[in-house]
């Protein structure tokens, strides 16, 4: 069973970011910061266990923990750094969180980590509304289904997900929290609020 003590997480900042012009979101300036210190400053609390999985900057990333690469090219998306996790890690319980997240909840691994059964494959957050596909924590036994997943060629996450026993987990006390910022308009607009 997950705890906040055996769990390890990942942001993943490993995308392509076409929608952020491009830049890379993690890196981009949020208040005055990279928008991943915002990520790591709410995670650090809940977890020692960090790393983080980029295909580009590495060097930088790099000043903030520990940093892998997708193992498929061409940017297979969140999928592509959860199986290069997979791969890189040997924890059990495996948890994602996106690098352009900059709100995330003070108790998400505690929560997450608590609605979890011994036969969860999957947990996946829900802001009350939606799922949040790339807050997640996973069950290392996924593996061989998300390797098969992505040699068939398929991408989209909510897929892979039907095949596993996932459930959901409710943060609809806080459907703020998973607000993320794909453009410099959210970007600046979502600048002005902190």
């Amino acid at each position: 069973m997950p705890t906040p003590e055996n769990t390890s997480w990942v942001i993943l900042a490993g995308g392509q970011a076409s929608r952020m012009g491009g830049n890379d979101k993690g890196l981009v300036e949020l208040a005055g910061r990279a928008m991943i210190e915002h990520v790591i400053d709410t995670l650090q609390p809940q977890t020692s266990a960090i790393t983080i999985n980029a295909n580009r900057n590495q060097a930088r990333y790099n000043t903030y923990g520990t940093v892998f690469g997708d193992h498929i090219q061409d940017y297979p998306g969140p999928l592509g750094g959860m199986h290069a996790a997979l791969h890189h890690l040997s924890d059990e319980w495996i948890g994602f969180v996106p690098c352009d997240c900059p709100r995330l909840p003070a108790d998400l691994v505690s929560r997450m980590s608590a609605a979890c059964q011994s036969d969860t494959d999957i947990a996946v957050a829900h802001d009350g509304e939606h799922i949040q596909p790339v807050v997640t924590l996973l069950h290392r036994r996924i593996l061989p289904k998300l390797e098969q997943f992505l040699e068939n060629g398929d991408r989209k996450i909510i897929l892979l997900y039907k095949q596993c026993n996932m459930i959901t987990v409710d943060f609809s006390d806080q459907p703020n929290a998973f607000v993320n910022l794909n453009t410099p308009q959210e970007l600046q607009q979502f600048g002005q609020e902190l």
